[in-house]
């Protein structure tokens, strides 16, 4: 897994953490969580030979897939099993073989059980490929328990 952001507190942290530990989706594609903050994440994974269709581009469902992922976990970072309920994308400029993409995720709205976040997927030279927005329920509890969460002694 990798870094969170600097202001992540421990919850955050944790439920990112938690949720990394059994996404196999994910790490299959090689995805690298990058970073959590409340509201937030960001991910990045590289184009590879099975991702390319047959115009020797990404395959669209990858892109999505990326910016599901962002979404996921910047719609569970309020450390509550959140889910999507519908998302739409826009292909805005095709990714290359060997290309890496960087999903940002952000909250445009949160209420109690309902969200709205936007994802940007951009290349390496900070192109827009794709633009991503998803709704969220939060349909349980805590992913992982509050009073379990300990705080790193620096």
């Amino acid at each position: 897994m990798s870094k969170f952001s600097a202001s992540a507190s421990a919850e955050v942290a944790a439920a990112a953490a938690a949720m990394w530990e059994s996404d196999r989706a994910c790490q299959a594609l090689g995805m690298e969580l990058i970073s959590v903050d409340l509201g937030s994440a960001q991910m990045a994974m590289t184009v590879q030979a099975q991702m390319v269709n047959g115009h020797g581009i990404c395959h669209g469902g990858y892109l999505f897939t990326l910016a599901d992922s962002a979404f996921a976990y910047a719609c569970n970072s309020r450390n509550l099993v959140t889910v999507a309920s519908g998302a739409r994308i826009d292909f805005l400029r095709p990714a290359k073989l060997s290309e890496r993409l960087l999903a940002t995720a952000s909250v445009v709205h949160q209420a109690k059980r309902t969200g709205i976040y936007d994802v940007t997927v951009t290349n390496e030279t900070g192109e827009c490929v794709a633009q991503f927005r998803g709704n969220s329920t939060t349909i349980g509890d805590a992913i992982v328990p509050p009073n379990s969460v300990e705080v790193p002694n620096d």
